[in-house]
């Protein structure tokens, strides 16, 4: 059934790229400058998502900087996209998201997924006590879930603040595990399609099938997150995307280091195997001139038929970013009331 853009939930999920040349402190300023645009485009949340070890990601501290976000908007939701939860105690991200969502009441959200969201080396490193385990990850989103309820107020082990609080939990995924738990639990989804395109239909199918009404939600309630490359024209977005596909090779290569400038071909940068590695694992990837990513984003709606799209925009320039966010906010409104890009001139 064909879905209205217009009428869809659109957010951003916000990797905190660090750019070759510059640093942490460049990004931070970024995103933030990133969430107050999309505060004013209408985007319904802003998440940011939890990585260890990575030259090219600096949103390691993920609550931390989910704070700086909130404190600098007004609006917007702010979240995690996700906490990996095995790195942490339940209760500790009780009391961190708990004290989130009393600065900024029923603005937080709190996304849990059950990677680690680095290498084992690091794994180690972040937990020291290796006994618990992925395994664990059902049990450990129940007793978090306990933590933030009301209920838990005659227990003898309390998140303060925390308990009591609306503090939505999603359960995030790139393989039909949690989109099983999610539906058992009666909680929102949201998968990983941006990087993981294998298992999405059939996570979703899972999902909604298993689906049980709970105290959080009387429907399933899905949203899958794409990357979405867009400018003035096809050609434009295609050179931009060259940043994304050397970030992506990176991960193909196992190396790690800060996203690189757009250049012109990426013929002679990868080899054909290569290509096809990057192309399958990114194969979520919407990039061109407004009517082309319009196209291909209804499509992927239509075929969903999500209740909420997650975006992720890697590009190098914080200009054409920034452009690039304002087109797919336009998606679904007629050809007259598309914005007049701020940063034409930037971009020229």
């Amino acid at each position: 059934m064909p879905k209205n853009l217009a009428e869809l939930s659109i957010s951003i999920l916000d990797l905190a790229a660090i750019r070759s040349g510059y640093t942490a402190a460049d990004t931070f300023h970024n995103s933030l400058d990133l969430a107050q645009h999309a505060e004013r485009w209408g985007y319904k949340r802003f998440w940011l998502a939890e990585h260890h070890n990575m030259a090219s990601i600096a949103s390691s501290a993920t609550s931390v900087l989910i704070g700086h976000i909130a404190g600098g908007t007004s609006t917007i939701r702010v979240g995690s996209g996700g906490v990996m939860l095995p790195n942490h105690a339940p209760l500790v991200i009780a009391e961190q998201f708990g004290t989130l969502a009393t600065l900024y009441p029923g603005r937080i959200d709190l996304g849990l997924g059950r990677a680690p969201g680095t290498d084992q080396l690091t794994a180690h490193a972040l937990r020291r006590d290796l006994r618990g385990s992925v395994d664990d990850f059902p049990q450990n989103v129940q007793e978090l879930l306990q933590y933030l309820s009301a209920e838990n107020s005659t227990n003898r082990v309390r998140a303060i603040p925390g308990e009591g609080l609306d503090v939505p939990v999603w359960l995030l995924g790139s393989s039909t595990y949690s989109a099983q738990l999610a539906g058992y639990l009666g909680l929102p989804f949201a998968f990983a399609s941006h990087f993981a395109p294998a298992q999405l239909q059939a996570a979703l199918t899972l999902y909604r099938a298993n689906f049980r009404p709970s105290q959080y939600l009387a429907e399933p309630y899905a949203a899958a997150c794409v990357n979405v490359i867009a400018a003035d024209t096809d050609a434009e977005a295609d050179r931009l995307a060259t940043s994304f596909y050397q970030l992506a090779l990176g991960i193909i290569r196992g190396t790690s280091k800060p996203m690189q400038p757009p250049i012109d071909s990426m013929r002679g940068v990868w080899s054909d195997m290569e290509q096809a590695a990057v192309g399958q694992m990114m194969a979520y990837s919407f990039i061109g001139g407004p009517a082309r990513v319009q196209q291909q984003v209804q499509q992927f709606v239509d075929t969903t038929q999500i209740n909420e799209l997650l975006a992720v925009a890697h590009i190098y320039e914080p200009a054409a970013r920034l452009r690039s966010y304002e087109l797919l906010a336009s998606f679904g409104k007629s050809a007259s009331s598309l914005p007049a890009s701020d940063y034409a001139a930037e971009l020229r």
